[in-house]
């Protein structure tokens, strides 16, 4: 629970801007950026893992970091799933609402950053979705867990690792109660997203 929340909190800002970037921009190579995007909403998290553990690895380009095995690189492969999912999400919504919006906050003197601002309230329902299905994605992945993270007993073992441990053993009961401890963390994160949605809707967004 905890490396799941912190991912999606760190790849949230990023990739909610990202994601608005990529909507209102023009530019050489976008087109390939959306194709490499899409791709990557396709990607099994156990290849994932494998990148990062070629990465992180002791004769990786990141081995100097020494988070192999570590909760560190537990919450980056999370963060790196998280993000794609935001942006193309935001992207989509983005493309979606009225231009007009966007054109009369320009003629009454908004900046970029309030006009960036606007449209992202206006799309919040979308965003609200996106974090909702990217935070579904993370809490719910095991094959990245189990390749940078080892699956180390009281440091690195998470919900659905530990589900695949106990199942390996034949002890199904242990890993159907861990399933249904995973199910009710998912439930109640949900239904907190869900609630924030729905205070939104009631007041018309935070101004």
């Amino acid at each position: 629970m905890r490396t799941s929340v912190l991912a999606l909190l760190i790849a949230s800002p990023f990739a909610i801007v990202c994601g608005y970037a990529m909507a209102v921009s023009s530019f050489r190579g976008r087109r390939f950026l959306v194709w490499l995007l899409q791709t990557s909403l396709a990607f099994p998290t156990v290849l994932i893992g494998l990148l990062l553990y070629m990465l992180l690895s002791r004769h990786g380009a990141l081995g100097q970091w020494h988070w192999l095995f570590t909760s560190k690189a537990l919450v980056l492969g999370q963060a790196l799933m998280a993000f794609p999912i935001i942006v193309a999400f935001v992207m989509s919504a983005v493309q979606s609402s009225d231009p007009r919006l966007a054109e009369t906050a320009v003629s009454l003197g908004a900046t970029p950053t309030q006009v960036m601002w606007r449209l992202l309230i206006e799309c919040r329902f979308a965003v609200v979705a996106a974090l909702i299905h990217a935070f579904g994605r993370v809490i719910s992945e095991v094959g990245c867990a189990m390749m940078v993270g080892g699956n180390i007993a009281g440091a690195t073992r998470t919900m659905t690792t530990a589900i695949a441990l106990e199942t390996s053993k034949g002890e199904f009961a242990q890993g159907i109660a861990l399933g249904l401890v995973l199910l009710c963390f998912a439930l109640l994160m949900n239904a907190a997203l869900l609630f924030v949605q729905g205070d939104l809707g009631k007041s018309g967004g935070v101004r």
